[in-house]
């Protein structure tokens, strides 16, 4: 279960997923079975046989292929699309997405790129890039994104969260654990996020505190034995 591996967790990973999978209402693979997803997927190449140039089936295509991490299948969508149409923004935000995990992630910085010059504004664009530099160390460029995003749309548990991931990687962990007080504040039910933010009150010694919120997440249904090694480090 996710809780035993959530210490080495990265917020990257699971706000990625959370833009890509939410960004056009794509299905997550729970939703679905292989086999159905499969089927869906030749459902759609078979349409596409008589609308090729369909973006809209284009883009339902490629969703299948990210489910089932046919990530080159994917790239080829998205490429096919652009080609025809550099704005299309969704397939933009998902090429770049399926570019890092092709570990291209010179061409995903291109992407996120090109996105933000069509919509600045653009909550997952932002959040895509700003975790790239994250990974890609770029620090101070990650902070300056992350902070403006937090800015922008101070309602969301997600971009602090994500904020505070990067400032616990950088041993800033007292502003960590205010900026995971803040996710946890605007999405109660996150146990990622709690877990994450008992992590860093450890880090900050606030055992007290750290305490209480494993308690809460026993309350939530996390099992307790799970958490032990969490509970240990109160001691």
């Amino acid at each position: 279960m996710i809780y035993n591996n959530v210490r080495n967790m990265r917020v990257r990973v699971g706000m990625v997923m959370v833009a890509l999978f939410l960004f056009l209402g794509v299905e997550t693979v729970g939703a679905q079975s292989v086999a159905a997803l499969r089927d869906s997927l030749r459902a759609a190449t078979d349409r596409m046989e008589y609308a090729p140039d369909s973006v809209d089936l284009r883009l339902r295509k490629a969703s299948y292929n990210l489910q089932l991490e046919q990530w080159t299948y994917a790239l080829d969508e998205y490429n096919y699309i652009l080609r025809r149409n550099p704005n299309e923004v969704s397939a933009l935000f998902h090429r770049a997405y399926v570019n890092e995990k092709l570990h291209r992630d010179n061409f995903a910085r291109l992407d996120y790129e090109s996105l933000l010059a069509i919509v600045p504004g653009h909550f997952e664009g932002q959040l895509g890039l700003a975790l790239l530099n994250q990974k890609m160390r770029r620090f101070t460029d990650a902070l300056d994104m992350i902070n403006r995003l937090v800015s922008q749309y101070p309602d969301s548990a997600v971009a602090y969260a994500a904020r505070a991931g990067i400032e616990k990687e950088q041993g800033m962990v007292s502003l960590s654990v205010f900026d995971y007080e803040e996710a946890v504040r605007r999405d109660a039910d996150n146990r990622e996020y709690r877990i994450d933010y008992v992590d860093a009150l450890l880090q900050d010694k606030k055992k007290d505190e750290a305490r209480r919120q494993l308690d809460c997440l026993v309350r939530m249904g996390v099992p307790r034995a799970s958490l032990q090694k969490f509970y240990k480090r109160c001691k």
